[in-house]
């Protein structure tokens, strides 16, 4: 039987990567430091899967634009994708793995916590619960019927995934003690720690994938009204001057778990 591993990677939780100018300043010198390192966690999650038994490894460069891959430097095994490509594949692949995670915004002692923008977005919530970007990726990939079996990240994140998944594989690659700095483990320990959880990771095929229940019921409050100003049409409910409402039947793309 053939296993094939939907891999979605962020920037925030990369390891060593450490400061706030390292992430989002893309013109200053350290951006480049940030895309070899996102290279680096990505192979090796890769090289996990494959030394594991997978059959076909699909990368998304989930970071903003998705343009953070340095062009030929991604493991030749592996096959990227975007948010378009995605859907050609999903319903092929049995199971997730989560690569550079951060924590859900208002997350104390966590690098870089927020949920999609750290500046218009305060809080997304689904179905009445607060969550983060890691659980919106466990939305799209379970509606699918695909679990999440690994990820990895700072230690606020990786706690996260533990409480939102119980029994899956992190990779703690830094921590944090305020928002914008973080104290990174030594490189190669940490692509250590992210091919080990990936191999890991390859044994729990067949976990139950998450459902938070549809229709989802989506819920983000902004940090300002008019960034609820933005969101304002007629298929989207505005419950307040800084809150929107959207309900979603079904997943056809992505950006059907987003407000």
């Amino acid at each position: 039987m053939e296993k094939k591993v939907l891999m979605i990677t962020d920037l925030e939780g990369i390891s060593g990567v450490s400061k706030i100018e390292q992430v989002m300043d893309t013109e200053a010198p350290d951006y480049i430091h940030t895309r070899e390192r996102l290279m680096a966690d990505t192979n090796a999650a890769v090289a996990g899967c494959f030394d594991a038994g997978a059959d076909a490894v699909y990368v998304w460069d989930g970071h903003g634009s998705g343009k953070n891959f340095i062009e030929g430097a991604l493991d030749p095994r592996a096959t990227q994708i975007n948010g378009k490509t995605i859907m050609g594949i999903i319903r092929d692949c049995d199971v997730l793995m989560l690569v550079g995670m951060h924590a859900m915004s208002g997350t104390a002692k966590a690098f870089l916590d927020h949920t999609q923008s750290s500046q218009s977005i305060f809080d997304y919530k689904y179905n009445g619960i607060r969550r983060g970007e890691i659980t919106q990726e466990c939305i799209f990939a379970g509606y699918f019927g695909i679990p999440c079996v690994m990820v990895t990240g700072d230690r606020a994140a990786c706690a996260e995934a533990e409480a939102l998944l119980p029994g899956v594989i992190t990779a703690e690659v830094k921590y944090a003690e305020v928002r914008n700095t973080a104290v990174c483990l030594p490189n190669d320990e940490a692509e250590k720690r992210i091919y080990n959880a990936a191999v890991a990771g390859m044994a729990l095929t067949g976990r139950e994938p998450f459902d938070p229940g549809f229709p989802l019921t989506i819920e983000v409050t902004f940090t300002r009204a008019d960034y609820c100003d933005m969101h304002d049409t007629d298929w989207r409910e505005r419950l307040d001057a800084r809150t929107m409402r959207r309900i979603s039947e079904r997943v056809e793309s992505y950006f059907d778990i987003l407000i």
